[in-house]
């Protein structure tokens, strides 16, 4: 079973035992959160939401809290000046641990993608 989820204004297609990184979540590492924001499940029979399916849930488990690497953003005018600036995005990384279709089906993750 598969699903496309709606998380912080992202969408992701997700299934069980996934791992993702998405923008920053506040939340402790090893917490579970879940996702309500579901767009589509798919699998034996697909059900489309209209904006979201109705009782559809996606579980998961927070791993990780972390940045990205830095980017170099370089700005330069006509003259002497120049000017160098950095970024990195702060995000959060998720195992899928459930997915639940609203309708009695669920789709777990296995103990070995839980290592």
């Amino acid at each position: 079973m598969y699903t496309v989820v709606e998380i912080k204004g992202h969408q992701y297609k997700l299934k069980a035992g996934d791992l993702i990184d998405v923008e920053k979540i506040e939340a402790e590492v090893g917490s579970s959160i879940s996702f309500d924001q579901v767009l589509l499940v798919g699998g034996d029979k697909t059900i489309v939401g209209a904006p979201v399916v109705g009782g559809a849930k996606v579980t998961a488990k927070v791993v990780k809290q972390g940045r990205t690497r830095k980017i170099l953003v370089l700005k330069r005018k006509p003259g002497a000046y120049r000017r160098k600036n950095g970024h990195r995005q702060c995000y959060t990384g998720l195992l899928i641990t459930e997915i639940s279709d609203g309708q009695g089906g669920v789709s777990k993750a296995e103990a070995k993608a839980k290592k």
